[in-house]
């Protein structure tokens, strides 16, 4: 029978979620992290690490405590590599010789139109990018490695990040920033893909996880219904922009000014990417025009009768 155990996490604090799963807590709170990063240690004997976390002194002391005598740190794994996921990887790699396991570089999983956006000159947003990441051992979609004799099977989930994976262990998935309970995740181009990211969340709910394990705030133990109030919010989004673009053409400020009225000022920015993503799609599938052209700074009007 699986013990039970009541979830109190925060930094500096140790929480067990499960006989064989253990939480860290790193302490970079955020508007964009919520009460920070949460780096889970999985296994018995043989141990994985997922999602490291900043390169915080404090953090890294933290989880090298929990590695004691006769547990063997077998890999890191890393569910995309924002600064705020895995540069501390780097560091507990050559502290104990695990491999840090990843579906690839920061600018893997990028469709070829975010590599053209991002040529053009668009930057990434939120979070920002650990642009030194490199994995030592790439994990494929559907790629899977032992733990104690048990299974962990890699599932490729860009949309957040084109290299985002999730990691399914005995029948809980650790979700990375793909699908939190305590916020939406943000898409910011060329590394958010709207796209990908509903396509993902497709894939994430065929899965039919008793529990997800996320990148921040506390475990998400309704995944079927989390991810479809993801997937409405979304479809919710994208009417609103049509919405507004049927009054008058905008740009993404103007968007931003008409739509998030319910949050800081200081979070429109983060908002703007997250409309941006929704206007990439939807310029894809021939609902808006960008005026000149496909940049964060253009004038979007609808096409045809709305």
């Amino acid at each position: 029978m699986r013990t039970r155990f009541k979830y109190i996490a925060s930094p500096y604090v140790i929480t067990r979620l499960d006989d064989d799963l253990l939480e860290l807590r790193a302490p970079n709170a955020s508007p964009m992290t919520g009460d920070g990063t949460n780096t889970y240690i999985v296994g018995h004997e043989e141990l994985a690490v997922i999602d490291p976390g900043p390169d915080d002194p404090g953090h890294f002391s933290r989880i090298m405590g929990c590695l004691t005598a006769g547990h063997r740190l077998k890999a890191i794994l890393i569910t995309h590599s924002h600064l705020d996921h895995s540069p501390l990887a780097r560091r507990l790699s050559a502290a104990t010789g695990a491999e840090i396991c990843a579906f690839g570089d920061s600018l893997a999983g990028r469709s070829e139109l975010m590599h053209r956006l991002a040529q053009s000159g668009l930057s990434g947003g939120g979070e920002g990018v650990d642009t030194a990441f490199k994995p030592d051992r790439i994990l494929e979609n559907g790629a899977t490695f032992l733990l104690d004799g048990e299974p962990i099977r890699a599932i490729w989930t860009p949309g957040h990040f084109g290299n985002h994976m999730c990691f399914r262990w005995r029948d809980v998935i650790f979700s990375g920033d793909h699908v939190m309970g305590w916020a939406t995740s943000i898409v910011s181009p060329p590394d958010g893909d709207i796209s990908a990211y509903m396509a993902s969340l497709d894939r994430l709910q065929a899965e039919r996880a008793r529990r997800l394990y996320p990148g921040h705030g506390a475990p998400v133990d309704d995944p079927q219904q989390r991810i479809s109030h993801l997937r409405n919010h979304r479809q919710g989004r994208e009417i609103e922009i049509l919405s507004a673009l049927r009054q008058s053409p905008l740009t993404i400020m103007q968007l931003v000014a008409r739509i998030y009225v319910d949050i800081p000022v200081e979070l429109h920015p983060a908002a703007g990417r997250n409309v941006f993503a929704h206007l990439i799609d939807l310029h894809c599938r021939n609902r808006v025009r960008a005026s000149p052209d496909l940049t964060s700074s253009a004038l979007f009007s609808l096409i045809g009768t709305e």
